[in-house]
């Protein structure tokens, strides 16, 4: 049995570790002057964010860009209640916005809706470009400039952009922002090596053009999530060459961690739940991988608590997959946040057990988000 959680480890080590190379190779992009020239749209879905709202529509009122290139829809996803700019950012913010706002209501047609939220908004949609972002977010001053700047500097019809937490000083906040941070590491990792198959839709972009010839969401609006990676794998699987990863500051969204482990946990089930439709093979395969990784870690200890092997075994085998997640996570924490990292040997140990357990209960479990059952 040792030979065999050796073997898994040393694959899952060198996955990570191509991961590490690839993450390498994708070069940091900074705006370069350029005048800034793309009309851009800005869609965001939301439902109950009465709170959150207020801040993000504040981050798009700094926006260093000319109000009359971008424009932002809101997509009312049946709140409990009508949501009104007014009533929930107050009249002294909402004379301040300077760009042109619109709320409408989501028209469900999927099991998705926040597919449907996007779908229903692009039928009003002018711009050449659309980017979707969360309600729960806020941007950077910079954000659309350094995007304009990257779009007239490159031939891209998609552009994938990092998303990091806003953390108090807490463990569960930060354990998410080391979770994340792997997350946005494999993301980058993959681009770098020329086989990008993870997105995040809170900072995601492309044309209106390429997301009508790919047909949108169609064969995949039964799976409740996966607006941002289905999309993606498609367009790559059409236009990998057009496909791109921004990896600038500038563009890094900051989104809200969740405040208690269920949430948590319904979270990333949904994130996971969506693995076993990917089209991309290097997707399922390193999703495979990983899996094996931290299931070994699992088993390894099990059968150190049985006494079946030593534990110095078990040490050696945390150590090495310790060390190389710990490489990739660091590249990517300094990236997304330039602060040093919290709890990462607790959260090490913790980890396997959490994402097998989420891994398997995506199969068969239903999950709870906003209010509705999945």
């Amino acid at each position: 049995m040792i030979f065999i959680l050796y073997g898994i480890m040393f694959l899952y080590s060198i996955a990570i570790g191509l991961l590490i190379y690839g993450f390498s190779k994708v070069r940091s992009f900074e705006s370069n002057g350029l005048l800034p020239k793309t009309k851009f749209t800005i869609i965001v879905p939301f439902r109950d964010e009465a709170e959150n709202m207020p801040k993000l529509l504040n981050s798009f009122s700094k926006l260093n860009y000319p109000s009359d290139l971008f424009e932002v829809i809101l997509v009312d996803d049946a709140s409990d209640f009508r949501f009104q700019i007014l009533d929930a950012c107050g009249s002294g913010l909402a004379k301040h916005f300077r760009f042109n706002i619109s709320i409408i209501d989501n028209i469900r047609e999927s099991n998705s809706p926040k597919k449907d939220a996007i779908s229903t908004a692009i039928q009003f949609v002018k711009t050449d470009w659309i980017i979707t972002t969360d309600a729960d977010c806020t941007v950077k001053e910079n954000w659309l400039l350094t995007l304009d700047n990257y779009i007239q500097n490159h031939e891209v019809l998609m552009i994938s952009g990092a998303v990091t937490y806003y953390c108090e000083n807490l463990f569960l906040h930060h354990f998410q922002q080391l979770d994340l941070a792997s997350l946005q590491g494999a993301t980058i990792g993959s681009f770098g090596l020329g086989k990008g198959f993870m997105c995040n839709g809170a900072n995601f972009a492309y044309t209106k053009s390429l997301f009508e010839e790919l047909d949108g969401f169609d064969g995949n609006d039964k799976i409740a999530s996966g607006d941002d990676v289905f999309l993606l794998q498609k367009a790559i699987a059409q236009f990998p060459e057009k496909v791109h990863y921004v990896k600038s500051d500038a563009t890094i969204v900051t989104t809200k961690p969740m405040n208690d482990w269920k949430s948590l946990f319904y979270q990333r089930v949904r994130w996971a739940s969506k693995t076993s439709s990917y089209q991309s093979k290097f997707g399922i395969g390193l999703g495979l991988v990983v899996f094996g990784g931290n299931l070994c870690c699992m088993i390894g200890m099990m059968y150190w608590i049985l006494d079946l092997i030593p534990l110095q075994n078990i040490i050696s085998l945390l150590i090495l997959k310790f060390t190389i997640d710990a490489i990739l996570i660091y590249k990517a924490n300094h990236f997304l946040t330039r602060k040093r990292m919290c709890y990462l040997i607790f959260g090490s140990l913790l980890y396997p057990f959490f994402s097998t357990s989420v891994a398997l209960y995506s199969l068969f479990g239903k999950y709870e988000w906003k209010g509705r059952q999945f």
